[in-house]
């Protein structure tokens, strides 16, 4: 009986180890199995990660790029700007001289059809021109040479009083100014920046300005084209008369 019971518990030793025995290869395998799966997982974030780090390299590539690209697009866009700019005003430029032609063509035109009405041919037309000018040559000479005559008859007349009547009062031009430009204390005449020029004439009498103030009054005593001498009158002098005085007539 003993024997028995003892066979009876070695058997279920024996029962009991291997039981545990499988349990623990179970949990082995479980274990194994979830390792395996843990490191599968790790390499695929750890290659998920890579490629993740690739793809952010590339990205920063392409958008320091991008920008590069953006500033060179942004420069030629501010040429392209300033160079329309440049075209509109050589537009406008060429528009208005366009206009100006022809407003000149048209004004040309109707100038011809004016001359051909009238029967002028364009030759005629230059001979016109021609004679045109010469004719105002002509009469800028007789202006000057009559200008010259007008003064010359205006000397003699003024000649021709002085002997009539020595005391008549000369006529000087309303408005005449001048300026003293030299004094000569000693003998009291002085030298005027005016003459003939202006219609100055002999005996005429002008009187000396300084800032407002009467100062004196001059007689000429002798007349150039651009020049006079005057006498100071005595009778008149309130100041020494200096250069830069002013001189003007009264009547």
């Amino acid at each position: 009986m003993l024997r028995i019971c003892l066979i009876i518990v070695i058997a279920a030793g024996l029962g009991a180890g291997a039981l545990s025995f499988f349990q623990v290869k179970k949990v082995m395998e479980q274990t194994m199995t979830e390792r395996n799966e843990q490191k599968d997982a790790k390499e695929k974030e750890i290659a998920a990660h890579t490629k993740t780090k690739a793809t952010l390299a590339k990205t920063q590539k392409d958008l320091k790029s991008t920008q590069e690209e953006l500033a060179t697009t942004r420069n030629d866009l501010k040429a392209s700007v300033a160079k329309v700019a440049d075209l509109e005003k050589v537009n406008q430029s060429l528009t208005t001289n366009l206009e100006r032609t022809k407003s000149e063509r048209d004004v040309a035109q109707q100038t011809l059809e004016q001359w051909r009405i009238l029967g002028v041919d364009p030759a005629g037309v230059r001979k016109l021109q021609a004679d045109l000018k010469a004719t105002q040559s002509k009469a800028a000479a007789f202006a000057s040479e009559n200008k010259i005559l007008n003064s010359n008859i205006r000397d003699l007349n003024n000649e021709l009083d002085k002997y009539r009547d020595p005391n008549a009062i000369v006529k000087l031009p309303a408005g005449l100014t001048g300026h003293i430009v030299a004094v000569d204390p000693k003998y009291d005449f002085v030298v005027l920046d005016i003459g003939k020029d202006k219609g100055l004439l002999e005996r005429g009498e002008l009187l000396v300005n300084r800032s407002g103030r009467l100062i004196g009054k001059l007689k000429i005593a002798d007349v150039k084209d651009h020049r006079a001498i005057a006498n100071v009158l005595p009778g008149w002098k309130q100041q020494e008369v200096m250069e830069g005085d002013q001189v003007l007539s009264y009547q």
